[in-house]
């Protein structure tokens, strides 16, 4: 019989008659070796080498021509400045170099790196006096720019010029810097062991930032001394000065009330910080002292904090071994009060969870949450939309909910017990008026983790079918199953919330994206085909753009002007005018690589006739709608202007702007009042010719303008003039 693959015109394998090894073999290495050797080398450019004077010469000449044309085009180019210098500085022409850093800080002096860079190559090339010179203009000229500072300073210290470092502190403090400033100066004295010189600035420090991480840190200081009455007498003071004996008054606006806030915290942080600084001396009755004053004199909002501190005291260094578990009831009592006060306050029951949660008892976190979910919220029972503020109630409740079965899963360890949560809720919830996708995602994803599948598509499916318009949920399901590989599954959910409600917009593009990404093109455009065939939609724009898009994508270029062209015989909104030009304008995915200057030309012509089009659409059918219109011919003016590269004189610029209305200023009376009121109107040359009484008035209001700046102008001299000059015109409507 004859063979199969010799009657189909197919290679046939050759067959070894001999299988014996030959005598002689060839190895791998050997093949390898081979190859290399018959390798041909690779050329390599020559390198050039300067031989003498004239050749180092003209080399430079080249180069500084180079720069100096790059330097002439990009004048405001920060790189073009400090390549050239650089150039000039490994020459070793410093002369130069300082010439062209001269030069770039004329064009831009407030350029930081520009200063930056100059002093580096003075101070690498060990030019003190130069760089001192350039660190000391830098700093006169900006200032407030510390890095300038910084780098100045540590010049000086690297030099060993201590003494000129103060003084370029002190300059520095005159424009009182922020606080890092005075830090930097303090450990500056610090680094040459001048504990009195930095005890002299704390002391002007805290006189110039008179807060409590001033106060704070001179306290700090003076304990690092080994001074504790010092530290002592610092925090004394801080309290005389920052607090004093009084209380501020009660706020009357809200500016007084942040000051009285801003206030109330400082004081708070100082007096904890005071109270740990008695603590560290072994002064315990003195903090106690500290913090019950805190207590006293501060409002009840810093109480906990200080609360919190006093019971850390008490544990730390107190005879009480039940100091923890009383804070515990302490605060357990005062939640309960809360939710005893008003049960739906969830607030208040998050916050008694989270206690519980901290108490590490089961048992007493679940009856806490089986405790909880017998009060959900009030709800009307008129069968009517649910209110905003009922429907926030409702959602920190289901929050309560889902942190319960979150806890039966992490914490219990009861997966079985977490879904009962999720279906106990599910079940109470009425989602013909409202329902939350988080909700259904979450118990999705919990039966997910048991490895029901069946139980998964159930859960999911009544969810689609209780609330058609949650796309949240459908693009759940959709990624749960695509990720199951179950395509045909998926386009069975899609076409099924598709029958269910064919208004949704987003499930038609959820359809179109998922048979995109399959690389069904046919099929994704045969969607949005049947999308934007759909009499009504939820947001149709969105599907429009999307299958524009989407052609644009695939390069269909035809395509989408149709689609552009359909657009326009359905809306004549002035943004779809205005992105048909875009489009036309700009190349697409597959005109790249072939973009030249006759595609480029046939694409400028395609996007002027659009706007053409659009203006005589906007002007012949809808007159009144003139703002749309100035938009277009705004939009026209910039494309025009890009298409001439910012050449006003072009004849298409000047066409367009030909075309631009007058903005005209008129009067009219409001609607049932005897009251005038302003508005601006749009004049289009067209309609200029016929309003007969406007040129006749703008001259009029000119002539006016004249005589009152006593020029002398007759009346009949100011009509013979054009009245193209006016900007605006003042008229009376009766409407």
């Amino acid at each position: 019989m004859e063979d199969v693959g010799a009657r189909r015109g197919l290679p046939q394998p050759s067959r070894v008659k001999d299988k014996r090894p030959a005598p002689r073999q060839i190895t791998a290495e050997q093949i390898v070796r081979d190859a290399r050797s018959q390798q041909e080398e690779i050329a390599k450019p020559p390198v050039s080498k300067i031989a003498d004077r004239e050749e180092l010469a003209e080399y430079q000449l080249k180069k500084r021509r180079e720069f100096e044309d790059l330097v002439r085009r990009m004048r405001w180019s920060p790189g073009v400045w400090t390549k050239y210098a650089k150039f000039e500085e490994s020459q070793q022409d410093f002369e130069r170099a300082r010439s062209v850093w001269e030069r770039a800080l004329e064009v831009d002096y407030r350029n930081r790196s520009m200063w930056l860079k100059y002093a580096e190559m003075e101070m690498r090339n060990r030019f003190v006096n130069h760089a001192r010179n350039v660190w000391d203009r830098a700093v006169t000229l900006l200032p407030m720019i510390d890095q300038f500072w910084y780098k100045y300073i540590h010049m000086e210290e690297m030099l060993g010029n201590v003494a000129g470092a103060r003084q370029i502190f002190e300059r520095w403090l005159k424009w009182t810097p922020e606080y890092q400033a005075w830090r930097a100066y303090i450990k500056m004295e610090l680094r040459y062991n001048e504990v009195e010189r930095a005890r002299k600035l704390y002391k002007r420090y805290v006189g110039c930032c008179n807060t409590a991480d001033a106060w704070i840190e001179f306290a700090k200081f003076e304990m690092r001394a080994k001074q504790r009455e010092n530290a002592r007498g610092v925090y004394e003071k801080a309290v005389q000065e920052l607090i004093g004996d009084l209380i501020p008054p009660e706020p009357e606006g809200i500016e007084e009330e942040k000051n009285v806030q801003e206030f109330y915290d400082e004081a708070s942080k100082l007096l904890l910080a005071f109270a740990s600084f008695e603590i560290l001396c072994g002064e315990m009755d003195r903090a106690r002292a500290i913090y019950s004053f805190a207590l006293h004199t501060l409002p009840s909002s810093h109480a906990p904090k200080i609360e919190a501190a006093r019971v850390a005291l008490e544990k730390q260094y107190g005879t009480s071994s039940g100091v923890e578990v009383a804070v515990l009831i302490q605060r357990r009592r005062k939640y309960e009060e809360q939710v005893k006060a008003d049960p739906h306050d969830y607030d208040a029951w998050f916050d008694l969870v989270r206690l519980e949660e901290q108490g590490g008892n089961i048992e007493r976190i679940r009856s806490t949450f089986q405790e909880v979910v017998q009060h959900p919220p009030p709800m009307a029972q008129n069968g009517g939309s649910i209110a905003a503020h009922d429907k926030m109630r409702w959602k920190r409740f289901v929050y309560l909910w889902i942190e319960y079965a979150l806890f039966e899963e992490i914490m219990a360890d009861d997966l079985t017990k977490a879904n009962q949560v999720y279906r106990g809720i599910i079940s109470m919830i009425p989602h013909k008026r409202f329902t939350f996708a988080k909700l259904w995602i979450n118990a999705a994803e919990a039966l997910i983790r048991t490895k029901d599948l069946p139980g998964t598509r159930k859960l999911l499916g009544q969810a689609v079918g209780l609330n058609p318009s949650k796309t949240k949920i459908l693009d759940f399901y959709v990624d749960f199953e695509l990720q199951l590989g179950n395509i045909s599954r998926c386009r069975k959910i899609l076409e099924s919330a598709l029958s269910r409600s064919q208004t949704s917009a987003a499930t038609w593009i959820k359809f179109s994206k998922l048979e995109s990404e399959l690389e069904e093109d046919e099929r994704a455009r045969a969607i949005l085909d049947l999308a934007i065939q759909q009499e009504e939609l939820d947001s149709p724009e969105l599907v429009w753009k999307h299958y524009i898009d989407f052609e644009i994508q695939m390069g269909e270029r035809e395509k989408a002007r149709a689609l552009y062209e359909q657009l326009l015989s359905r809306t004549s909104h002035v943004k779809v005018w205005i992105s048909y030009a875009a489009f036309e304008a700009a190349p697409i995915t597959n005109e790249l690589e072939y973009d030249d200057l006759k595609s480029r030309e046939l694409r400028v012509l395609r996007a002027r006739e659009v706007f053409k089009r659009g203006h005589s659409y906007l002007r012949g059918n809808e007159p009144h709608a003139k703002h749309e219109c100035v938009a277009l011919l705004e939009a026209w003016e910039s494309f025009e202007m890009e298409a001439a590269q910012g050449n006003n004189d072009s004849v298409w610029v000047k066409e367009v702007n030909a075309l631009m209305p007058r903005r005209v200023k008129r009067r009219r009376l409001v609607e049932d009042s005897d009251i005038m009121e302003d508005y601006y109107e749009y004049i289009f040359p067209d309609e200029a010719a016929a309003l007969p009484n406007l040129k006749l008035l703008e001259a009029a209001q000119r002539w006016k303008r004249q005589k009152l700046a006593g020029e002398g102008t007759r009346p009949d001299t100011a009509l013979l003039e054009g009245a193209n000059d006016v900007p605006e015109e003042k008229t009376t409507d009766g409407g």
